[in-house]
């Protein structure tokens, strides 16, 4: 635990430390432990201004959601997805794996959920360490 927070804390020391990244990737040393750093662009889906379709609509865009996410995993272009628990503006999450931000938010834009206004994407960028998962 110690190791991961000290890793955080220097992550977040080096971004900090840095005004603009020039490139995609860069190492960083922690003790003996040598990390790829890599930018991703995360997705924040938040709820839309037109959420008044009938049962069947909404069922057929949140398909064609699920649908859209299957594919673009596929390709290699998203990493996570997934939804937030309650009932708050924060809907759900994509993370990106692609070369600049404009690609993720018009990955975004072509959501069958986005599209329908059932939900809005704000696109940032985000840094982790290159082949993280979640345990």
């Amino acid at each position: 635990m110690k190791k991961t927070i000290r890793f955080i804390a220097l992550l977040v020391l080096l971004i900090a430390a840095r005004t603009t990244f020039a490139q995609d990737e860069f190492e960083m040393k922690d003790g003996d432990e040598t990390y790829t750093i890599k930018k991703y662009y995360m997705c924040l889906l938040k709820v839309g201004p037109n959420r008044t379709q009938d049962s069947v609509t909404a069922a057929e865009i949140q398909k064609g959601h699920m649908e859209n996410i299957s594919r673009m995993s596929k390709e290699g272009k998203l990493c996570i997805a997934g939804p937030f628990g309650g009932k708050g503006d924060l809907r759900g999450i994509f993370i990106f794996t692609v070369k600049t931000k404009e690609e993720a938010e018009q990955l975004a834009a072509e959501d069958p959920a986005v599209k329908s206004g059932r939900l809005t994407a704000e696109v940032l960028e985000w840094w982790s360490a290159k082949g993280s998962m979640l345990k």
